[in-house]
């Protein structure tokens, strides 16, 4: 057919509006350049022609006129030009939007001036509405109405930026809320009354504490106070969505503010704090608010609860320190294990509808902390994702005393989340009814398509970092701006007045009555005021340690297991290689060889889920092993159909999961933490690739998992598998960097061991499982071999497991037998007991030495140590031996606790000298010196 010729039934009489703009746009191309379009638009047009000669398409109005969208040839360009117009208002019109409550940023319009793309109002009123617009209103009757009415909704209090989103579907979607104007909601009078009240309370509370407790830290929300208000209604409308659980993770900015008024925290409590009186006596009696705390305490900024809505949704603010930003895939993994069912064999079941999280960010440290990104990276990742999480940046336009040319690169402080799809609504928080419309939005769009996305609440500081720093110092012209404007209460209420909603003496004495209140709270904390402050003390279960505990397991239960652990269906093929290595596990229980490191964890994990506790382990090569030992995900090498054999045991009670984490550390051990702290029955481990690349978490180990407990009162059991071992491969994949862990080894905050027996690593992980949700529960480190894994000394006899127990010393075998000529004892643990134990083998001609492994550093087992020594009365010397350097590794702990057991006998150290780097580069100049250890420690003293 002749392009001159159009055809009736051409494919371009259905489509209309935006979409029929971007044919033409298509069209244009295709007059250029063929080859550059999709071939099937290039067919379509060699058949049917452009658009441009379609018949008219006639479209109504209110007022039944009709208004043609065909298109004069002779207009093409006009058209185009208009709907390139149109395309760059939404797409662009956030640059030139009214979002800055000070006015102190530029609005960039020049993308959206009609004389740009060589339009004029006449041009525009000439095109149809229907190419620009779809579903326009009645008031749009042209081109250039719509045009306006374009600018309208993308240049307002809130600004979009969607287009970086790939699907669209999701596109579409937002598009269409925006241009049916549902962003621009119509409240009644009680909602406005309503949000007033809630804006008063909350600027009213900072007013009170700023006057009644004077130079006192609390990093007020004023100038983001709307952000009470977004996440009001964020739990308004979960609750009439039925959600059980919301997971709030914030820094401390504004944290008083929400837990006072999102939290339900009540005043009285809340100045308690401020008054440094104990608050027991005004938590709520009906149980709504629940607030734990631990012996040693945390200021106030930094304490999180959790309130129980009648409606029955929980919501949560997690507890933080100061540490921005660290706190995200904590509040992430909580809420991942508040939407998990684990309670059946198999893969946890999710419900991400269950539960979402809420995550404030600051506006320096969204693209400052790297950990951000690192929890965005979770969004749709297996083992990570919830369903989506709804991001604010409670924006102040300034970190610290740093404005934002010095903070960072990016146009906006939320462009990382641009990277991960994430879409990004700007909004003015001067204005509280936009505030209400974006959280809406982002409710919608993430029960809709399960996906992240993100609010940049934009506002100000009032105040200095916090009330005691003056910012005209620093920064005098934002100052300057911020003295001079009237905060939102204020603005919001003289809008109320100016509409008739409420009187100019109603706001006032909205304000008066909620002064009031609060100086009625306040009186009755100094009634309760008292010299007595009550003192948490530390729970005798954790002061007292683990108790002894069965964990042994009936032989015949194992090997029942481990016959179902190695029966696969008889349609998978594994791998032959691997399944032959595999199918070795059964010759344990025929009496030939022992069970490794690796047969060991699997055979302890299925007795974990059958006694009815579900089992997560995550980490870089989790499934597999960093060393090709584990291998709990069989792959079929014919078709890639993955087994995991634990799925399949009988009398499981409980769900198995092990997932490959993505490339990043820190992010994946917050996410684990806050799963196990929302799961305390499940037996939770984050495996490192390599020991020391807990390095890049240490901000976990140190702000939560070794003090969590203290500060806050929050229990974890969470396992913590840190490989190590001096294997001559270098600085870098030597040492976990022991003596961190033990050097914040304290009140029984957490176990660690460094083990040298698989039957120790079974019945270690048996004891977590059964003390977890316990009161003595704590967290364990495992400093994990690497050469050991398949070692013959390091390996276990069934009985070992079935009749065993945990032990926190091993005696080497064969030594120390006359009691009387042993002369030293040797302390070492791991791979170095292993090292003098592959030399003194059956202990012949070492009568004079005996070799104690320490298998748990911390708590230190100083007593079993005392009766060993003063079981060998001749001793003369009691040394440690280890791989690492004098200043690293469990020297400078261990040392201390046996100087106080020698009772006169000397204390010795063997092993490398103090050095700045952790092992040597070189496996050669490695050998040397372990040789030179071994050589020392059993050389026999003259």
């Amino acid at each position: 057919m002749s392009t001159n010729q159009p055809d009736t039934k051409s494919p371009w009489n259905s489509i209309t509006g935006p979409n029929l703009g971007y044919v033409m746009e298509m069209y244009e191309l295709y007059q250029e350049s063929p080859e550059l379009i999709d071939p099937e638009f290039a067919e379509l047009f060699k058949q049917y022609g452009p658009p441009a000669e379609q018949p008219a398409v006639q479209t109504g109005d209110a007022t039944g006129a009709t208004a043609s969208a065909a298109v004069e040839p002779n207009r093409f360009e006009k058209v185009l030009a208009a709907v390139h117009l149109a395309e760059a208002i939404r797409a662009h019109g956030h640059l030139a939007s009214d979002i800055y409550p000070l006015k102190d940023q530029p609005r960039d319009t020049e993308r959206l001036e009609i004389s740009k793309y060589g339009l004029t109002e006449a041009d525009l009123k000439d095109v149809p509405v229907s190419l620009i617009l779809e579903n326009a209103p009645a008031e749009v009757k042209n081109g250039l109405d719509a045009i306006n009415y374009l600018k309208s909704l993308y240049t307002d209090k809130i600004a979009y930026e969607f287009a970086h989103v790939i699907q669209l579907q999701e596109r579409s979607w937002i598009q269409s809320k925006i241009e049916a104007g549902d962003m621009k909601p119509k409240l009644d009078a009680d909602k406005k009354k309503q949000v007033l009240d809630l804006l008063t309370r909350v600027e009213g509370f900072e007013k009170f504490v700023h006057r009644t407790f004077v130079g006192q830290k609390r990093f007020s929300i004023e100038g983001v106070d709307s952000l009470v208000v977004l996440m009001d209604e964020l739990v308004r409308m979960s609750e009439s969505a039925g959600t059980e659980n919301i997971m709030i993770g914030m820094a401390h900015r504004g944290r008083l503010n929400v837990l006072t008024h999102i939290l339900h925290k009540p005043y009285e409590m809340m100045f308690a704090g401020f008054a440094h009186v104990g608050d027991e006596a005004f938590l709520p009696e009906d149980g709504s608010l629940e607030i734990t705390k631990g012996w040693f305490g945390d200021v106030k900024y930094h304490m999180g609860a959790t309130h129980s809505s009648k409606a029955g949704t929980k919501i949560k603010l997690a507890y933080n320190p100061s540490h921005l930003e660290v706190v995200s895939p904590i509040v992430t993994g909580q809420t991942r294990a508040a939407q998990e069912m684990a309670d059946k064999s198999g893969l946890a079941s999710q419900d991400p509808n269950k539960a979402y999280s809420i995550l404030v960010h600051g506006d320096a440290a969204f693209p400052g902390q790297g950990i951000v990104t690192e929890t965005l990276n979770f969004s749709r990742i297996k083992g990570y994702q919830t369903g989506g999480s709804i991001h604010i940046i409670a924006n102040n336009l300034i970190g610290f005393t740093t404005e934002q040319h010095d903070s960072r690169s990016t146009h906006y402080s939320s462009d990382p989340a641009k990277g991960f799809e994430v879409p990004v609504l700007h909004v003015n928080a001067d204005d509280p009814e936009a505030v209400l419309a974006v959280a809406r939005l982002a409710f919608e769009y993430r029960e809709k398509f399960g996906k992240d996305i993100l609010i940049d609440l934009i506002g100000y500081r009032r105040y200095g970092h916090n009330e005691m720093d003056e910012p005209l110092v620093t920064n005098p012209m934002m100052y300057h701006g911020v003295h001079q404007h009237d905060s939102v209460r204020e603005l919001y209420g003289k809008q109320l007045a100016n509409e008739s909603v409420l009187s100019e003496d109603e706001v006032k004495k909205l304000d008066t009555d909620v002064q009031k209140m609060m100086q009625e709270a306040y009186d009755k904390v100094k009634e309760n005021k008292s010299d007595d402050h009550p003192k948490v003390e530390m729970p005798e279960a954790v002061l007292n340690g683990f108790p002894e505990i069965e964990t042994g397991v009936a032989r015949d239960a194992l090997e029942k297991m481990n016959h179902e652990l190695l029966s696969w269906p008889q349609d998978f093929s594994a791998f032959g290689k691997l399944a032959r290595i595999l199918k070795r596990r059964e010759e344990p229980f025929k009496g030939k060889g022992k069970i490794d490191w690796a047969h060991a964890e699997t055979l302890a994990f299925g007795a974990i889920l059958q006694e009815g506790n579900p089992i997560r382990l995550t980490g870089q090569d989790a499934q597999r092993g960093t060393f090709a030992h584990r291998h709990l995900v069989l792959h079929d090498e014919k078709n890639g159909n993955e087994l995991v054999p634990l799925h399949h045991i009988s009398d499981s009670k409980a769900s198995f999961v092990v997932y490959n984490s993505p490339l990043s550390e820190a992010s994946i051990l917050g996410f684990e933490y806050g799963y196990n702290v929302e799961n305390d029955k499940a037996l939770v481990i984050w495996e490192a690739q390599y020991g020391d690349f807990a390095n890049m978490a240490q901000v976990m180990f140190d702000q939560f998992i070794s003090s969590g407990r203290a500060k806050w009162g929050q229990k974890s059991g969470l396992v913590m598998l840190l490989p190590h071992g001096y294997e001559g491969q270098g600085p870098e994949h030597s040492s976990a960097r022991l003596e961190r862990h033990l050097q914040m080894a304290g009140e029984n905050n957490w176990t660690v061991a460094n083990l040298s027996s698989a039957a120790n690593y079974f019945h270690i992980l048996r004891r977590q499982a059964k003390m977890l949700g316990e009161e003595a529960i704590r967290p364990l480190i495992i400093v994990s071999p690497k050469s050991l894994l398949r070692h013959p000394l390091v390996g276990a006899e069934v009985d070992q497991l079935a009749e065993g127990k945990f032990e926190t010393i091993i005696e080497q075998p064969g030594m120390g037998q006359d009691e009387k000529k042993v002369k030293r004892l040797l302390f070492a643990s791991g791979k170095m007991a292993i090292d003098l134990a592959e030399r003194v083998k059956d202990g012949k001609g070492y009568e004079w030495a005996h070799i104690v492994r320490v298998e748990q550093l911390y708590p230190f087992p100083a007593e079993k140590i005392k009766a060993i020594v003063d079981r060998y009365p001749n001793a003369k010397e009691l040394a440690w031996v280890q791989e690492e350097p004098q200043n690293m590794g469990s020297w400078t702990f261990a040392d201390p606790y046996l100087r106080e057991l020698a009772d006169g006998k000397e204390v010795k150290y063997y092993g490398r000298m103090k050095r700045q780097s952790p092992a040597e580069g070189d496996g050669e100049a490695h050998k040397v010196e372990q040789a030179r250890i071994i050589d020392e420690a059993l050389a026999k003293s003259k």
